[in-house]
């Protein structure tokens, strides 16, 4: 029976023929077809599968299989997805050229070729950070050369809030099954992810309670009249609260395409869902929360929670809360 083997390189020269593993791989003496040359073959590419020790790509697979890897699975496809890109480019480096110092001037000017998208600049980097931060942590570097650094990415999320006209947008041109989202998350804060997995369950004695995956923490969080009137009169289509037009679950990418789509039918495209929690801080303190309060419903920084106020609440702009549901 006649083996194909993938790969193979096949090189002519000065009569001869001449073979081997992989192009730029090891040369296998043995006859074509024998089973030694199928043997030398497979022993080269176990070889070529093992990952170089001691280097990032081994830092990288212990962050990985640790429990310091990030436990939300939308955080960890993020992760995967840089890490990977960090693995493309520095993975071969060993640990000992990762933690000399003249190696942040060379991880700068990488993130520097990510420069024209600013937000995938600084993810990388952090992601990088982390992992460096990690083999200190575990005695497998003596530095971490990316601490520190800055952003390029200097938008100030807590000067965006929805207004009253955004929401009247919304609601005119989104569809029925996004209403809901929308008020659950102007009403509670919470984050994307955590409202798409509340259960009817979790509504009970006027209180919602949530499970915060970020902080890995449940919360619970009183039911205002607007919001409650809401709940009352959604009907039940699934364990979930918020459903599709199907009545099924939501899935992370389908509820933000369809989000996406009715944003861009209502011509908004200045905030977006996450800005919906910073809404949602100055309703709450309109409510009379203290900032120590907020936060701890949310799961907000205190800083975050005081920036956004010092941003709104605060400064003169009380009446965000006011939308056609009422008032906070």
């Amino acid at each position: 029976m006649r083996v194909h083997l993938k790969g193979i390189h096949t090189v002519r020269s000065k009569g001869r023929i001449y073979h081997y593993a992989w192009r730029g791989g090891p040369q296998i003496k043995a006859k074509p077809g024998s089973p030694e040359f199928i043997q030398q073959y497979n022993v080269a590419q176990a070889e070529r599968k093992k990952l170089p020790t001691n280097c990032l790509f081994t830092l990288i697979a212990e962050f990985k299989a640790s429990s310091e890897f990030p436990r939300g699975a939308a955080t960890q496809k993020e992760y995967r997805r840089y890490l990977a890109i960090v693995e493309e480019k520095f993975g071969t480096m060993p640990l000992k050229a990762a933690e000399d110092r003249r190696a942040r001037g060379m991880f700068m000017e990488w993130r520097d070729t990510m420069k024209a998208t600013p937000r995938k600049a600084d993810y990388a980097w952090t992601v990088l950070a982390r992992v460096l931060s990690f083999g200190k942590e575990r005695g497998r570097i003596t530095t971490n050369v990316c601490e520190g650094g800055g952003r390029l990415y200097e938008a100030r999320r807590q000067e965006k809030i929805w207004t009253p006209d955004h929401i009247s947008r919304f609601i005119a041109k989104a569809p029925t099954e996004l209403h809901l989202a929308l008020v659950l998350a102007l009403w509670t804060g919470q984050r994307q992810g955590d409202l798409l997995k509340l259960r009817w369950s979790d509504f009970q004695d006027g209180r919602l309670r949530v499970f915060q995956n970020k902080g890995q923490k449940r919360v619970v969080i009183p039911v205002g009249d607007t919001l409650a009137k809401w709940l009352e009169r959604t009907p039940t289509r699934a364990l979930t609260i918020l459903t599709g037009q199907r009545g099924r679950p939501w899935t992370g990418d389908g509820f933000r395409t369809e989000w996406g789509k009715a944003c861009e039918r209502a011509g908004i495209d200045d905030v977006t869902f996450h800005d919906l929690r910073g809404t949602a801080v100055t309703r709450l303190a309109k409510a009379g929360c203290s900032v120590a309060e907020i936060a701890s419903l949310t799961g907000h920084a205190l800083k975050d929670a005081q920036a956004i106020l010092d941003a709104h609440y605060l400064g003169g702009a009380a009446g965000v809360g006011r939308s056609r549901y009422g008032e906070a």
